[in-house]
């Protein structure tokens, strides 16, 4: 059984999760190996040993939850990899006049390179990971935090890179007005140039528009119409889910955490945690919400062989959490009063 939710946390999130951080944070753990490390994990919360093996009261995933969200908080190993390994594009990116961003812009072609469907046989394994990585759907959600902030525009693509307010690149939201643009790949400061009245547009198109594009073409230029490109300064990203705005494996776990729960009924956790009772008290509290403790029902529900399935204190009902602490004549207090004192 385990000790107390703190505690084991603590232990397992300072120990047996950090042991392998330098590892997590170059390369792409093999499944096989994520599975050894959670197998560890689990086996340490629930109390077995390396021949003994206890049974696991709560799956895994529940476990990995925030606290407050009906969980343990123990990192999940696999999103703890991809937000380890989700910095180096930000590091790439922000530090592009360094002599190692350089020397990976040489050799792979820098951070555009990382979203390429692209793999040469003379990449390192470290760059194939990453590179796989990104092309994966569960970084969609790190990519969305990733917000432009426009300079002098020779960064940005004006039609595949997502800057605008929109949550889309023009070429998603006017795609037939980028099949018949003859800049499809150019940067924004290269589609205008400064005046003396300011910034203009200069468009250039394969051939006239059609009566059916005009529409959208009249909203094109009225949305680019309002935006702004500086004469000097450096286009920069923006990570929008830290305050500091700037990337922390911290906040992109917590992005991937909740980009694959989705939402999850909080229920009684948030003030469960709360409560100034004996830290051993709550975690019990705890398999008792979920659920999760050792009664007759929940073996027989395992398919453990029992010879009596009834509750051993009144001999009368099946043993199940609800009957042992609401209903049993022997645990409730006299006049049948329903609620725990």
């Amino acid at each position: 059984m385990i000790a107390t939710a703190k505690s084991i946390k603590r232990l397992i999130n300072a120990v047996l999760t950090a042991l392998p951080i330098y590892f997590f944070s170059f390369f792409r753990v093999p499944q096989k190996i994520i599975e050894k490390l959670v197998n560890i994990q689990c086996r340490f919360l629930w109390g077995g040993g390396s021949e003994q093996k206890k049974i696991a009261r709560v799956n895994w995933e529940t476990v990995c939850l925030p606290k407050d969200k009906g969980g343990l908080g123990i990192k999940d190993q696999r999103m703890f990899n991809t937000a380890l390994l989700g910095k180096w594009r930000w590091e790439i990116f922000q530090h592009n006049v360094e002599l190692w961003t350089r020397i990976l812009l040489s050799k792979y072609g820098g951070w555009r390179n990382l979203d390429g469907h692209r793999r040469s046989c003379y990449h390192s394994h470290w760059w194939k990971d990453l590179q796989l990585l990104n092309q994966q759907q569960q970084t969609i959600a790190l990519k969305r935090q990733i917000e432009w902030r426009v300079g002098c525009g020779d960064k940005i693509k004006f039609w595949e890179d997502t800057w605008t307010a929109d949550d889309r690149p023009l070429m998603v939201k006017y795609a037939s007005l980028y099949q018949i643009s003859n800049q499809q790949q150019q940067t924004i400061s290269l589609m205008g140039s400064h005046n003396d009245e300011g910034w203009e547009w200069n468009f250039s198109w394969r051939r006239n528009l059609f009566d059916n594009e005009a529409t959208m073409a009249a909203e094109f230029i009225q949305e680019t119409a309002v935006l702004t490109v500086q004469q000097q300064g450096a286009d920069s990203w923006v990570w929008k889910a830290d305050p500091s705005g700037n990337y922390s494996t911290k906040s992109a776990y917590d992005i991937l955490l909740e980009a694959k729960r989705g939402e999850t009924d909080d229920g009684p956790f948030v003030e469960l945690w709360k409560l100034r009772i004996p830290p051993k008290t709550a975690t019990f509290a705890w398999r008792l919400i979920r659920d999760r403790l050792p009664t007759k029902a929940n073996h027989r529900r395992r398919q453990v062989e029992l010879t009596d399935s009834r509750c051993p204190l009144c001999n009368n009902m099946e043993e199940n959490a609800a009957h042992l602490f609401f209903n049993c004549s022997k645990t409730i207090p006299s006049g049948g009063n329903h609620y725990l004192g």
